[in-house]
């Protein structure tokens, strides 16, 4: 099988502990209907714990599938409080439902004297909450609000929904992959302090990684059915500016390749990276 349909398949089954049968010649909504409209009561059965289907929970890990995944951006959206939703959330990282990736912003106030702008003053700095399975955060982001619907196998809304938004699930599976090849790649002749997303006040980023030497790589992944132009790593710079992040190397990711300006830059400050580069992950 070719990558894409495997990031296709793992954003939406990855992590499930049982066999799945996928016609080879299904397309993912095919795929849909017979997985989850016409056997929706067999994988519901396979959420475990069972609770995770009721409240609290479900509209937490509904808000957290559907959003950016900020911790408390989370609980404003599953409209709990503070001190309810961090025992919850505590309760699933214990049970390996969620992970927390945090926040590698520097705080706003350098010194206790530091008067901030009356904009900034309300920003709180934020982790982010991640499923360690894709096949749950597929579950809560799609399956889940239209799961009255699907009980009596009626599947319409669910299907314009994730034919609409899908596109995000194999994001962010892509984002992680290409974050596991550029450390593939850097690993030869550098050492990796920190890597993953990034985000802060300004801006966010699906890739920043740091070396040992303090060198900052800074990445853009596309998944996206045309090829990433010239413009795309100037806005990715724009970004970086405006964020004061200090970059050595731009990285870009695409899944349909690259112009000609782009493959014509020859920047040893920029790197380049297709589809084609994640083979040898898989």
């Amino acid at each position: 099988m070719e990558i894409e349909p495997l990031v296709e398949y793992f954003s939406v089954f990855g992590g499930l502990d049982t066999e799945i049968e996928i016609g080879y010649f299904d397309d993912i909504l095919a795929v849909m209907d017979s997985h989850f409209v016409q056997s929706f009561a067999h994988y519901e059965s396979l959420i475990r714990p069972s609770y995770l289907l009721e409240s609290p929970y479900k509209e937490l890990l509904c808000a957290i599938a559907s959003g950016d995944g900020k911790f408390y951006s989370a609980l404003r959206k599953a409209k709990l409080s503070e001190v309810a939703g961090e025992h919850i959330i505590e309760e699933l990282i214990a049970l390996n439902i969620l992970s927390l990736e945090h926040s590698r912003e520097a705080p706003l106030r350098v010194h206790p004297k530091h008067k901030l702008k009356k904009s900034q003053r309300a920003y709180k700095i934020q982790h982010k909450l991640r499923f360690n399975q894709p096949f749950l955060r597929f579950w809560f982001g799609f399956v889940a609000p239209y799961s009255k619907d699907l009980a009596q196998h009626k599947g319409t809304a669910f299907l314009q929904n994730f034919s609409q938004y899908s596109q995000r699930l194999r994001s962010l599976v892509f984002e992680q992959l290409c974050n596991a090849l550029l450390l593939k790649h850097l690993n030869d002749t550098q050492h990796i302090i920190s890597s993953g997303s990034y985000w802060n006040i300004h801006s966010e980023f699906d890739i920043l990684a740091i070396t040992s030497k303090k060198k900052i790589f800074l990445g853009e992944c596309k998944y996206k059915d045309r090829n990433v132009c010239k413009n795309e790593l100037s806005k990715l710079k724009q970004k970086a500016q405006a964020s004061n992040i200090p970059v050595d190397t731009y990285v870009l990711f695409s899944k349909n390749g690259f112009s000609k300006e782009l493959h014509a830059m020859k920047d040893k400050n920029v790197l380049l990276f297709d589809v084609g580069d994640l083979r040898g992950l898989i």
